[in-house]
């Protein structure tokens, strides 16, 4: 079984930075791509970012040249680097790494989110 374990959220002024951490944990053989989504409180679940075993990364159009996603293979953990913030961007914040166990059995994990808060 695998599971993420996030962190890093707070609260912070428009303009500020945090950085997330997306720790994946169990019996993992690879982890194929992880993904960052959001939700903001009465809206749906939406995508930030998401960074493949070979590290290309895509991002959502509202995050494009603010946010940075980076991995760092031998923890089994992502990083969301987030930069200019704005009070939009408050929400929850949630991880979802994919890939293989040991058994080579195939996993969709979610972590269990972390709040973001953008406010003066």
């Amino acid at each position: 079984q695998v599971y993420a374990v996030e962190s890093g959220g707070g609260l912070v002024q428009p303009g500020g930075s945090l950085r997330l951490s997306c720790a994946a944990h169990g019996s993992i053989y690879s982890i194929d791509v992880v993904n960052w989504y959001r939700q903001a409180p009465g809206k749906q679940r939406g995508f930030v970012a998401a960074i493949s075993s070979g590290g290309s990364a895509n991002y959502a159009d509202s995050v494009k040249g603010r946010f940075t996603i980076s991995r760092d293979n031998v923890r089994n953990t992502v990083y969301l680097e987030m930069k200019n913030l704005k009070p939009e961007d408050t929400a929850v914040y949630y991880c979802n790494p994919k890939g293989r166990t040991e058994k080579y059995a195939s996993f969709d994990s979610w972590g269990q989110g972390t709040q973001v808060t953008v406010s003066s």
